[in-house]
């Protein structure tokens, strides 16, 4: 018997112990949604042919229920469970993410002499106070005048920036959510202000200050309930001129802010690599440092410099080149890079508790891209979110789970593209029910009526406090799939998603329908 039979029959053998893996039509409940479920689909104007669901049991004999369970839908972020199962299998939840200073070039007398390369190697951590004590590590390696430049090297994923020319889901680009993270990721693209009224009027700072970025408040003055600030708010611009210290432009907000308030949000509203500056260049002189050259995105196809002064750093013409030329001894090969400092990440395992808790995007895409990484040496050419496509597709494969209209984007949810049937994603519980990282996974999830985005949600059921559950929100989308036990203790895999324009009204209608199961010996 090959390793691979070996390992098809251990699955098949783990999914038997948590239920069916393969479902047919009559397997199924096949009785009336919950009255309390058609009542709130009614009262939300949302007919039932717009709800999907299904209720899978898990290691015991209860009967699977489902309705339009086959039916591929648009799952928000609950697609999320997907890229967390499939990584925590593939890369291990004791997976971290890193950043790294490097340089070939050598260090005399506290200069580099040569570029300094900043390295993003998929670090979900990396803020301001993290980048600062990387720095704090480079002048403790005895830098202290960098020669050269500051090369931003984000080429672990493929293309190296993705959010370059691609399309806002939605009108709040602004927004964190809809962050299309890179390999660096540093503050997580966002520029952090602090806006505060206490003093009669409405002030914008940045918390830092930045080198050549100015925040400008053309806010007004509101009166409504601090936390309302949002109510008021208007998109920022960028505009040309008139900052402190020669920058090309600043920031400014517009709309109204609560009086005697005071929050700090964070913005996408600079370009990521004039971001990735101004906090090098704030920062590194800060701790006595010195960049003599400038800041820029490695090429794609460049290699770390060699030295300045070296015969093969040397541009043509140059007498150190002509010397080289003239000689018929082969060039030097360049020296290997050397590591002057470098940052890990938490463990993949603890960061999903936030990250699922919370519905982060931006980690969650850096997640899903982090799959397709390993495959990239064998796969030149290809983009590496196509190659973490193929991972999550042969992992369903692997395990003999039905993908009937599947659609991968970005792994998130926060697509308008993406797909999945609701019998899908809950065999895929199954799966991670029993499989070696579930404690792992279940740690993540939202606890009903107490924390994350479900902290609301359930609390008079007996649901809350032992359903875990992953919620799914968008425009036309309301979702759930998790984990839920029923009355006598039998836990089940659930998955519900309404895809309607009135949807989100219809949220209780999800509600109600984990309370029935909670409440009974499965659904009818």
């Amino acid at each position: 018997m090959t390793l691979a039979t070996r390992a098809a029959l251990a699955t098949c053998t783990l999914l038997a112990l948590a239920g069916c893996a393969s479902w047919a039509p009559g397997d199924f409940g096949a009785g009336p949604l919950p009255p309390a479920t058609q009542g709130a689909l009614a009262a939300a104007g949302v007919p039932a042919e717009a709800l999907a669901a299904v209720a899978l049991p898990l290691g015991h004999g209860g009967r699977a229920w489902g309705h339009r369970a086959e039916v591929p839908m648009q799952p928000g972020s609950t697609m999320k469970l997907v890229t967390s199962v499939v990584a925590l299998d593939r890369l291990g939840p004791g997976h971290r993410g890193h950043t790294t200073l490097k340089s070939t070039a050598p260090l005399h007398g506290e200069v580099l002499h040569g570029d300094l390369w900043l390295e993003g190697g998929a670090d979900p951590d990396l803020g301001i106070a993290q980048f600062w004590a990387l720095l704090v590590d480079l002048r403790a390696a005895g830098v202290r005048r960098i020669a050269g430049d500051l090369v931003v090297d984000r080429r672990l994923f493929s293309p190296a920036r993705a959010d370059l020319g691609l399309p806002p889901f939605d009108d709040g680009v602004e927004w964190g959510y809809n962050v299309v993270p890179d390999a660096l990721g540093l503050a997580g693209a966002l520029l952090p202000i602090e806006i505060d009224s206490t003093s009669g009027a409405v002030a914008a700072r940045l918390v830092p200050p930045l080198a050549g970025i100015e925040v400008r408040s053309r806010m007004a003055l509101a009166e409504r309930p601090c936390d309302s600030w949002e109510d008021d708010w208007q998109p920022p611009r960028q505009v040309e001129g008139g900052v402190e210290g020669g920058s090309a432009g600043a920031v400014e907000l517009h709309g109204a802010f609560p009086r005697d308030c005071t929050r700090r949000i964070a913005l996408q509203v600079v370009d990521r690599q004039r971001l990735t500056e101004a906090l090098f260049r704030t920062l590194w002189t800060g701790l006595g440092g010195e960049l003599a050259g400038r800041v820029r995105e490695a090429a794609a196809d460049a290699a770390l410099d060699v030295p300045l002064g070296s015969p093969l750093g040397s541009p043509l013409g140059s007498p150190l080149a002509a010397q080289a030329d003239a000689s018929t001894s082969p060039l030097p090969a360049p020296p290997p890079p050397r590591v002057l400092a470098r940052r890990h990440s938490r463990p993949w395992g603890e960061v999903l508790r936030g990250m699922n808790k919370t519905s982060d995007n931006p980690r969650t895409r850096l997640l899903y891209l982090s799959l397709g990484v390993p495959h990239m040496p064998a796969a030149p050419g290809v983009p590496t979110a196509a190659l973490a496509e193929r991972v999550v597709r042969q992992w369903f494969a692997e395990r003999g789970i039905a993908t009937p209209g599947l659609v991968l984007d970005n792994g998130s949810g926060l697509s308008r593209s993406e797909r999945i049937a609701p019998l899908t994603l809950a065999q895929m519980l199954q799966a991670a029910w029993a499989g070696r990282y579930a404690s792992d996974f279940m740690m993540s999830l939202p606890l009903a009526g107490e924390d994350g985005t479900m902290r609301a949600r359930l609390k008079d059921s007996p649901a809350a406090g032992w359903a875990r559950l992953k919620t799914g929100t968008l425009r036309n989308v309301a979702a759930l799939a998790g984990y839920v036990r029923d009355a006598e203790g039998r836990p089940w895999a659930v998955a519900m998603m309404i895809n309607h324009e009135r949807a989100r009204a219809a949220r209780p209608a999800l509600d109600a329908l984990v309370d029935a199961l909670a409440r009974g010996p499965g659904l009818k």
